[in-house]
């Protein structure tokens, strides 16, 4: 008698793993704190769905952040800090900007000991550029594969410990009992196999929520919400989902590939955004700083060009730098060249760039506390793009990187205390068998529909209704579609085969999707006001009634939080006016 897939999974045996802090994701801030926790003795496992080596965190290329005053001897961790809270729009958390700004020139240090191969100086001392909205230069990079360099720097520190990596599980759940973490259930994204882990702490570094958009700079399996999902069935809260930084510069085709970012080094070595019309548009918007102005306003002056008629068939404009020697191009774009090159047969020496502005970087996440980033769920910590609280309405370009460093090495010690000095640990077989009820039932379902067409409809709604700029209309039409994609949810067909289990993978993808969804919408509908990338044309002044953030469950929906001041040794130097003009420096 033959056997499906479906019936041989759920009747094959489940695999049982245990360690002492079990890390989701294998990007650099999961890297970053297994690596810890191995320093300190302490066994750890790291999981992903996706390969180590081609992790989000390699796609980063502008540099990372630290005030080692090695080019600019006047700047400090408390001006850093001044900078990220002024170009958060006063909505990030002030403990955890300090924390960062005064953690980074150690994160930095742990790189390098680790073999980080930085741009440096003639006398050896790290290099730093300006950024956009730094008061000084404080950004170090490894040429524009500054992500990709620190991923590796990461992957061999953790080899070199003997960490062990499995980067095929997939979790679906955390297992959590009287707000307690006892581990995790996932499953093997090759062979099925569903896979149970006991563990006395959780570290969530599976990213953020950018992919629920049309046009977005994640992967096809990246950023899908799992981190918002987990942290909020086991107990966790979002804070700031609505605030999503939108990138100005993504191509449109092909279809697999939209959203990859073109960089803004293109524009920063001159080149020309234009609309249909011909039309060189940022003199409209910017006209002093024009191509060179930030991200945030560069990305709004698009979509208006669009939104207003004035946009390509496909909806986009074009970025053109044929006007520039080729010299040029090969020598400061030669990525973007072989991009568009590889991507659209496009020679971008010859004809111009269709973009659009992308879904780029979620800056809210899960809540966590400023000292040990916990959740409020015991044993239960969210770092890097998982997490919430520095960033607030608009991300420091660089920042993003140090992030991940220093609360990696801060959680991976909290998490290491936590653990050795638990007493006994609890688990609850009533919590296990839900989760793998939740996998089974859709092994066993004969539903109709498809995950990837309802993982369509909900980035195209989200696009429709959640982008760039948003209304009270327009949200609450949101709300009613993400309704009747919730419903028809309850049939997805999930049909694993000879070449693996990807169907099972976007089931749960899309159900990360759906929640993270809800939560933007139902966030960005309560800030009814414009700050930073949260653009609402229907209430276009900042409030400053409005300067703390929306925090969000399943069972409350969203709930508005003041933020403390900022402390005195960097809030009157986040009030000053820096200056913001683009001479030499790089776009944000």
């Amino acid at each position: 008698m033959s056997i499906n897939a479906s019936e041989h999974v759920s009747a094959r045996t489940e695999r049982l793993l245990s360690t002492s802090v079990l890390v989701i994701g294998t990007g650099g801030a999961g890297l970053r704190a297994s690596i810890e926790l191995a320093e300190r003795g302490v066994q750890v496992l790291a999981v992903g769905k996706r390969r180590k080596h081609d992790a989000h965190t390699t796609l980063a290329a502008g540099g990372i952040n630290a005030a080692l005053g090695t080019m600019d001897p006047e700047d400090s961790w408390e001006q850093h800090a001044a900078d990220t809270l002024r170009e958060s729009y006063f909505l990030a958390d002030p403990a955890i900007v300090e924390i960062v700004a005064k953690g980074a020139a150690r994160g930095i240090e742990d790189l390098e000991r680790w073999g980080m191969p930085f741009a440096g100086e003639a006398d050896g001392r790290i290099s730093q550029r300006f950024f956009g909205a730094h008061k000084y230069r404080r950004t170090c990079y490894a040429g524009d594969y500054t992500g990709l360099e620190i991923q590796r720097t990461l992957l061999r520190r953790a080899r070199e410990l003997e960490v062990p990596i499995v980067d095929t599980i997939y979790i679906t759940r955390l297992l959590a009992d009287d707000g307690r973490i006892f581990g995790a259930y996932g499953f093997d994204v090759v062979d099925g196999t569903p896979v149970i882990i006991h563990a006395d702490a959780v570290i969530l570094a599976a990213g953020g929520h950018n992919r629920i958009w049309r046009n977005t700079s994640s992967r096809r399996d990246e950023n899908t919400g799992d981190s918002f999902r987990l942290a909020a069935l086991a107990g966790g809260r979002i804070r700031d989902a609505e605030l999503v930084q939108f990138h100005p510069s993504g191509i449109l085709e092909p279809a697999d590939a939209a959203g990859t970012l073109v960089s803004e080094a293109a524009r920063g070595e001159g080149g020309i955004l234009r609309n249909a019309l011909g039309e060189r548009f940022m003199e409209k918007y910017d006209p002093e700083r024009m191509e060179l102005s930030t991200r945030d306003r560069v990305a709004l002056a698009s979509y208006t060009e669009i939104i207003e008629g004035r946009g390509t068939t496909n909806g986009g404009v074009f970025l053109d730098v044929s006007h520039l020697p080729r010299e040029t191009i090969f020598e400061k774009l030669p990525r973007v060249y072989r991009t568009l090159i590889d991507l659209q047969m496009l020679d971008i020496t010859e004809e111009p760039i269709e973009i659009a502005p992308t879904a780029h970087y979620s800056m809210g996440g899960v809540w966590v506390r400023p000292e040990d980033h916990g959740t409020g769920v015991a044993g239960l910590y969210a770092i890097g793009e998982a997490s919430s609280g520095l960033h607030g309405a608009n991300r420091l370009g660089g920042n993003s990187l140090i992030e991940l460093l220093v609360y990696g090495r801060i959680t991976g010690t909290d998490a290491a205390d936590y653990v050795t000095n638990l007493t006994s640990v609890s688990r609850s077989h009533e919590v296990v068998a839900e989760a793998r009820a939740e996998m089974q039932g859709l092994l066993a379902s004969r539903g109709t529909e498809t995950p990837r067409l309802l993982q369509r409809a909900l980035r195209d709604l989200m696009t429709e209704h959640a982008g760039v700029v948003r209304s009270e209309a327009g949200l609450t039409a949101g709300l009613r579609q993400l309704d009747e994609i919730e419903a028809r949810a309850a049939g997805l067909g999930v049909h694993p085969d000879i070449a693996g289990f990807d169907d099972l993978v976007h089931a749960f993808d899309l159900y990360g999707s759906l929640l993270a969804a809800r939560a933007t919408l139902e966030c960005a509908r309560e800030r009814r006001e414009t700050r930073g990338c949260h653009n609402r044309s229907d209430f276009p002044e900042q409030r400053e009634e409005l300067r703390g953030n929306f925090v969000w469950t399943p069972q409350s929906g969203p709930v508005f939080e003041p933020l403390p001041e900022a402390p005195a040794a960097f809030a009157h130097l986040a009030e000053e006016r820096i200056d913001d003009s683009v001479a030499g420096k790089l776009v944000e």
